[in-house]
């Protein structure tokens, strides 16, 4: 079974930076495209960077764009999101997933279960 653990998130204030890590268990990630989800307070779940498996191709949302960096390390597994400049409307609880393809529309391209997501809270 895929399974991604999220870690790394906690409570900063505006404009610090964290940096989340996405670990596979049982399987390899260098095959797979992954995305990271963000579902912030009574909002639906959003799209908001992919990679693909090659690293080759990134994808960033508008929200984030600028302010965040999606990478990988086959090495270890691990692919993360640096996010810098943060802002209180960046609360939310983040998810990484598995997806088909990181294209324009990847946010429709997820297959497998969620896992428990990491808590980021961004608070003065």
């Amino acid at each position: 079974q895929l399974q991604l653990v999220e870690s790394g998130g906690g409570l900063v204030q505006p404009g610090a930076s964290l940096r989340l890590s996405c670990a596979a268990s049982g399987f390899t990630l260098d095959y797979y495209h992954i995305g990271w989800f963000r579902q912030a307070p009574g909002k639906e779940r959003e799209g908001i960077s992919c990679i693909s498996s090659n690293s080759i191709m990134t994808r960033y949302a508008d929200s984030v764009k600028g302010r965040f960096t999606i990478s990988r390390d086959n090495g270890k597994n691990t692919v993360y999101l640096r996010m810098d400049r943060l802002k209180p409307e960046d609360r939310a609880v983040y998810y990484c997933a598995t997806l088909y393809a990181c294209g324009v529309e990847y946010q429709k391209s997820r297959f497998g279960s969620w896992g428990q997501g990491t808590q980021v809270t961004v608070s003065s």
